[in-house]
């Protein structure tokens, strides 16, 4: 029983505990919620960053306002006009207290960052805007608005700035006198709203009303009368605020607390401006029901004249009337906008605020269309002299200024491949050999610039990639340049295999099978003996410049040449041919054409007209195994066989056979037409797959189409990437040699002509075990190298092999096929040929087709059954 009522009593005397406490921290919360006050000030005392709001540097702050962040912020937000630097609110600070230039420096700060306003939002178009923009097609501004888009906060006076003479004391201006002598004091004082301060020693003395030129002696007067050896300074500290109305049709029309050194253009500024609405001629500034000044802002803008801004008193009303009578300016003026008339101004006056004509006005004639007692328009022409800029004006004209004519009178133009083109003096008897004095002339000076670029120092040094981008090394360490591995080595120093040089790299090398057709089809059609072999790219590093001979200008046509003229009775223009080589080189006087005013002379070459091939210059570059390898000069009528034998003729190791011949022209015109094979492949590719994509029956249907669609994709932007080399093949005989085997092909500007040396060896590459080069033996046979290369794979298509003989051209398998046989595997192999195996493309397997036609028959079945059971 003991043991059964032990654990209640327990229990009761753990409530019993928790109570205590729980009214112990009641108590004590209460206790400490009672003293907030005596707790904050004896905090204040304690603290050394405590607040001391006897300071006039701190009277303005939040903790000696007595409220609280969140009412100074209310506060603050209800202030809603602007004020400019050097405003004053309520003052709290005691009017004795010492003035700190500190103070003002900070209060400054505080007034510029309020002064600087907002930009304002666009005001819409006013409706004269709007209606000179559908005759003159341009939104013209209207003058002046501009200069209040935004307002730097500089146009307020600032305090720190000296006093004028004529400033009026006031009450709540605060002044700064010092005293010594027989009597010594100085003082921060405040003008009651008496007018009065309190000097020591001395008493009250009014100052309200007086002129800051007048206060050192009116302060003399007063405390002379008490004490006389003495001196003194006065000046101006904290200014006063005055209340000012801005009123009529301005941005932000309203109620504004602006400095007592404030003017009128100041309060403009503050307010925003005039409106689109509102007069910028006529601002009127109204004191006591009086209009003390009509100010016209366009003496400001215009003239720099602010004769007429006048100090703002407290309580004086800005006044801005809607805009008076406007007119348009468009054309050559220096400020084509919207200006506001005054009564019975002028067009010459007009054009004044317009900052006048500019340099390419005509001052023929001044066009103005004027609206006819608001009812008809109609256009009017003045003449630009004392007269016509005295034509009064009304409200609502368009005023255009025209442009002169861009006509060059006594002018004769030279153009085209000439080294001076340009416009020339005309004098009577003037004529073409004037301006073409001698056949230097006639050299661009683009062709003297490309000359002189050829003859440019070479480096001192091997120049290293990315050298100009550096910089000087820091910390006084030497950097070590990272040197480019060389040419087939890899960065350990080892040289890197070659691709297809082996037959284990063959799978690496062949990828996927529409890029080993691709690949079959670029050696088929770009590759050639001359290329593969090693050359001068296989001892030389890429990176080595390389010196080429080639036309630096197009050639200049002699044989054509234009005088255009205009006929001044029809109008007509006309055409005056002659020939340039015989008044150049011949000095021929029947071509010497005499010139007219306003003529124009062209020079063409050929890149302006194709001349005859027999009259270009031509450079053809022969290279390989000739005698004298080089670049020549085509002489006029000469063919390849008599430019070879010019050249020496071939040396003994000259393979014909493998020879490439290529042009030009001709590498342009196979460009143009595999072009439009890619495109019109890409155009049956893509209705292929809009018909597979539309026969798709399920889901798999239609990832395999999505994955043939990027495959054909892929293989159309490796077509894209083929360049066409231009060559011709020119059908020699395997064992040809000498000259006679070489054609008479008339020759042509940038041919070439690569002859190789006898290769060793014999290519076998695609879908065979053993990619490799074999050696060449004379009467070797296509099968018998395509057995030393292990014989077609699995993988194998038999039916499109092919061979690339060393001159150019292809032979199929298919084109090899007879009634008794194919005599493919006979051909006979020459050296520097290539043997193409391809691999079989991709098909569905038979177990697809299978599945398909299972399907199919399984659907009929299905259907049979529903109409049976129908049945």
């Amino acid at each position: 029983m003991n043991t059964v009522f032990c654990r209640p009593v327990s229990r009761v005397r753990q409530a019993g505990q928790i109570g205590l406490f729980i009214l112990a921290s009641s108590l004590a919360a209460g206790l400490y919620a009672q003293l907030p006050s005596q707790a904050g000030n004896s905090t204040e005392a304690q603290s050394p960053n405590a607040w001391d709001c006897s300071d006039p540097l701190l009277a303005d702050a939040v903790e000696c306002s007595g409220q609280t962040p969140q009412e100074t912020n209310a506060l603050q937000t209800q202030q809603t006009r602007s004020t400019l630097s050097g405003e004053s609110g309520v003052q709290s600070r005691n009017p004795n207290s010492n003035y700190s230039d500190i103070e003002q420096l900070s209060r400054q700060s505080t007034a510029q960052n309020q002064a600087q306003q907002a930009p304002l939002p666009p005001e819409p178009l006013t409706e004269f805007q709007k209606f000179v923009a559908s005759t003159a097609q341009q939104i013209l501004p209207i003058f002046g608005a501009d200069l209040f888009h935004r307002v730097p906060s500089t146009f307020a006076p600032l305090d720190m700035t000296p006093v004028p003479a004529d400033f009026v004391i006031g009450p709540d201006d605060e002044l700064r006198i010092r005293v010594w002598g027989q009597v010594n004091f100085q003082a921060n004082l405040r003008v009651d709203r008496s007018g009065e301060i309190f000097l020591p020693q001395i008493g009250p003395v009014h100052v309200a009303g007086i002129a800051f030129s007048a206060l050192d002696a009116h302060l003399r007067g007063a405390i002379g009368r008490v004490f006389h050896n003495f001196d003194l300074t006065a000046d101006v500290g904290q200014i006063r605020a005055i209340q000012v109305y801005v009123s009529g049709q301005a941005r932000r029309p309203g109620v504004y607390t602006v400095s007592s050194l404030s003017s009128l253009v100041d309060a403009l500024f503050a307010s925003g401006g005039p409106s689109v609405q509102g007069s910028m001629r006529h601002i009127e500034l109204r004191r006591g029901g009086a209009v003390v000044t009509d100010f016209d802002l366009y003496g400001l803008l215009t003239r720099g004249d602010k004769s007429k801004d006048v100090k703002l008193q407290s309580g004086d009303v800005i006044f801005i009337p809607p805009a008076g009578a406007q007119a348009a300016v468009v054309g050559s003026v220096r400020k084509p906008a919207i200006y506001e008339l005054r009564t019975n101004e002028s067009l010459g006056d007009l054009l004044a605020d317009a900052g006048g004509v500019s340099s390419v006005a005509t001052e023929a004639r001044v066009s103005i269309e004027r609206i006819e007692d608001h009812r008809d328009r109609h256009a009017m022409e003045v003449a630009y002299d004392a007269a016509g800029l005295s034509t009064s004006l009304a409200d609502g004209d368009l005023v255009r200024v025209y442009s002169i004519v861009p006509l060059y009178r006594k002018t004769v133009i030279l153009r085209g491949n000439i080294a001076n083109p340009g416009r020339f003096s005309w004098r009577p008897g003037m004529r073409i050999s004037d301006l073409i004095p001698d056949k230097e002339s006639l050299i661009t000076r683009n062709y003297w610039w490309k000359r002189a670029q050829l003859g440019l120092p070479a480096p001192e040094f091997e120049p290293t990639p990315d050298l100009d981008r550096m910089r000087q090394p820091s910390e006084n360490f030497a950097n070590t340049l990272k040197t480019p591995p060389s040419e087939g080595m890899s960065m350990t120093g080892k040289s890197e295999p070659q691709v297809g040089s082996t037959g284990s790299s063959q799978n690496n090398q062949l990828g996927s099978p529409e890029d080993r057709i691709l690949n079959a089809q670029q050696r088929a059609s770009g590759s050639s003996l001359a290329a593969q072999q090693p050359g001068l790219s296989a001892r030389i590093p890429a990176s080595t410049q390389r010196t080429e001979v080639r036309l630096l200008a197009p050639e200049i046509d002699w044989d054509y040449a234009v005088v255009e003229r205009l006929d001044s009775e029809t109008l007509k223009t006309t055409l005056v041919p002659f020939d340039l080589g015989k008044l150049v080189l011949q000095h021929d006087a029947t071509q010497d054409i005499e010139l007219q005013a306003g003529d124009v002379v062209s020079i063409f070459s050929e890149a302006d007209i194709r001349i005859p091939l027999a009259q270009q210059t031509k450079l053809v570059t022969l290279g390989g195994e000739f005698n004298h390898a080089g670049v020549y000069t085509v002489q006029p009528g000469e063919t390849l066989r008599q430019l070879v034998e010019r050249a020496g003729g071939f040396t003994p190791n000259a393979y014909l056979y493998g020879s490439e011949f290529t042009r030009e022209s001709t590498r342009v015109v196979q460009q143009a037409r595999f072009d439009e094979y890619v495109q019109s492949l890409e155009m049956r590719i893509q209705r292929g797959n809009l018909a597979l994509a539309t026969s798709a029956v399920t889901a798999a249907d239609m990832v395999s189409s999505v994955a043939a669609q990027n495959s054909e994709r892929d293989l159309l932007a490796s077509l894209r990437q083929i360049r066409a080399t231009g060559r011709i093949v020119l059908r020699f005989r395997p064992d040809g040699q000498g000259m006679d085997s070489v054609p008479d092909l008339a020759l042509e500007d940038g041919d070439r002509f690569v002859v190789p040396s006898m290769p060793a060896t014999v290519n076998v590459i695609g879908a065979v075990y053993d990619q490799n080069s074999f050696l060449y033996a004379r009467g070797g046979r296509a099968g018998t190298y395509l057995h030393l290369a292990g014989g077609p794979n699995k993988d194998a298509d038999r039916n499109h092999e092919f061979i690339i003989h060393a001159d150019g051209e292809v032979v199929s398998r298919e084109r090899e096929k007879m009634l008794w046989g194919n005599e493919f595997d006979d051909q006979r192999i020459s050296p520097g040929d290539t043997i193409m195996v391809p691999e079989k493309t991709f098909r569905s397997s038979a177990l697809r087709g299978l599945l398909d036609w299972s399907q199919v028959f399984s659907q009929f079945a299905l259907g049979a059954a529903a109409i049976q059971v129908l049945q």
